[in-house]
């Protein structure tokens, strides 16, 4: 199976896997194609931006300027992996199509093994992503979910390996001058 992701994602195609929170939909972050075809697949506005993730942080500190602001360090630290998007200011390696032009780029380690295995075995070890449904709908929470909802304009969805996701969307904070904003109030509660 593992080959088979590898193959698809090397050949601008998106699969569609389980994480803590929801099912996502992912592409290799370097391929334009596939991001617009997650755009395609969920009717998404071109403003709103994907987010980028990883069974670890250090794949994803090459998309982030360094050093990272000490409190997104302490919440990273606290929360990864687990239910938090952590918006910062972008490196020159994140382009401008995964995060609609915006100097920023949200990132996050997902507590699943399965979403894990993957990001183990893929090039870079990175996936840019969103959650698995067509845009204002419920998003996926089961594999039978995800296949009825986008597994036929996906080119995989991933098996989950006993692996649920919870149903709670990630929280989403970013900083202001090294202040906290959340963005979204999710799973994990951030004053």
């Amino acid at each position: 199976m593992v080959n088979k992701i590898n193959d698809i994602l090397k050949n601008d195609g998106v699969i569609a896997f389980v994480t803590d929170t929801v099912w996502g939909l992912g592409c290799l972050p370097s391929s334009e194609n596939a991001v617009k075809k997650i755009y395609e697949i969920k009717h998404r506005e071109a403003k709103k931006p994907l987010i980028l993730m990883s069974h670890d942080i250090y794949p994803l500190l090459d998309y982030v300027k360094n050093p990272i602001e000490k409190e997104a360090q302490r919440l990273i630290k606290k929360h990864f992996p687990g239910a938090l998007t952590v918006v910062l200011e972008k490196s020159e390696n994140t382009p401008d199509y995964l995060t609609s032009n915006m100097p920023t780029v949200g990132i996050r380690v997902p507590d699943n093994l399965t979403f894990a295995e993957i990001c183990r075995n893929i090039e870079g070890g990175v996936l840019a992503t969103t959650s698995a449904n067509i845009s204002g709908e419920q998003p996926a929470l089961t594999y039978e979910e995800a296949v009825k909802y986008i597994g036929d304009k996906v080119d995989f969805v991933v098996p989950s390996g006993g692996f649920e996701a919870q149903g709670r969307a990630s929280t989403v904070i970013g900083f202001n001058e090294g202040n906290v904003v959340v963005y979204r109030q999710g799973e994990i509660e951030i004053q």
